[in-house]
């Protein structure tokens, strides 16, 4: 019989300010370990991570009991770009955050692969994959990069599980062991893969282990969704309360405790995030019918 292993429940909480400000703003909302973006999502210049604000951000993690803290790439990233400024300026940062991350000691940084706009399928991945190649090569941190699968809008790269696993193994062994993947529910859930009930959810993990490897998940997007399943549509809602459903996460959070992979929220910023926390908590300690 399958051991159940402790999980950590978190949140994605504000770094503005100070980086240092978002240990402390996560165990306020109830989280045991947190994301972050580590420079403005929207873009503009990162502030330097000295050696001064490293320590004080682990020693805050320590302090306010995070048991891990993940970065999420900023919005602007592109791999499928056909703008070579918005390409290589996008292998960059990730390549930095990656390096921004081990400074931090932060367990993972994921990102979305992109859109491919102005190129074929075919081509946009190609690009991907040098990209990856770029970013990866001589890397030797422990923040671990993560490809997140995307809801599947217009010309997304990276909506289904086969296209993940299309990218990852033309690249080679030695930088495919430093690539793992970030489930976000909502955005699958609008991909057309059904997480609202013990079959839907069970088919759906079976069907990504076969492909890419439940051993390859290291975090979950645990986000209730607002658009229907299938509809494409990146709109997430509190947990419980969009079309997913509380029947659906049950078996979400079962399968993270099964394989030990943290859940973070990235629901609405409306107040209701601590509550969504508690959901998900109480679901994990069995306190719910």
């Amino acid at each position: 019989m399958s051991k159940t292993k402790k999980i950590s429940i978190g949140a994605h909480v504000s770094a503005a300010g100070d980086l240092s400000l978002a240990p402390q703003r996560a165990q306020e909302l109830g989280a045991e370990c947190f994301q972050f973006f580590s420079r403005p999502p929207q873009g503009g210049r990162a502030k330097p991570i000295e050696a001064a604000l490293a320590a004080e951000f682990q020693a805050k993690l320590k302090e306010f009991k995070q048991t891990a803290c993940y970065i999420h790439a900023p919005y602007y990233i592109n791999l499928a770009s056909a703008n070579s400024r918005i390409y290589h300026g996008s292998i960059s940062v990730l390549r930095q955050e990656l390096e921004r991350g081990e400074l931090l000691t932060a367990r993972a940084m994921m990102f979305h692969p992109g859109s491919a706009r102005e190129l074929n399928r075919r081509e946009a991945i190609r690009k991907v994959i040098a990209g990856l190649k770029d970013i990866l090569n001589g890397y030797t941190g422990r923040t671990q990069l993560l490809l997140e699968i995307s809801a599947g809008a217009g010309q997304i790269i990276g909506d289904r599980f086969e296209e993940m696993a299309e990218i990852v193994v033309r690249l080679p062994m030695v930088l495919r062991r430093k690539i793992g993947f970030c489930f976000d529910t909502a955005h699958a859930f609008a991909s057309g893969y059904d997480l609202r009930d013990r079959r839907s959810v069970g088919r759906t993990f079976r069907q990504f282990d076969k492909i890419l490897g439940l051993k390859n998940l290291l975090l979950i997007h645990a986000n209730d969704s607002q658009a229907e399943l299938g509809s494409k549509k990146d709109r997430h809602q509190h947990i419980g309360q969009g079309k997913i459903g509380l029947a659906g996460f049950k078996e979400i959070v079962a399968l993270a405790k099964k394989h030990a992979i943290d859940l973070i929220i990235e629901t609405p910023k409306d107040g209701q995030e601590i509550e969504d926390i508690k959901i998900l908590k109480k679901i994990r300690d069995g306190k719910t019918s």
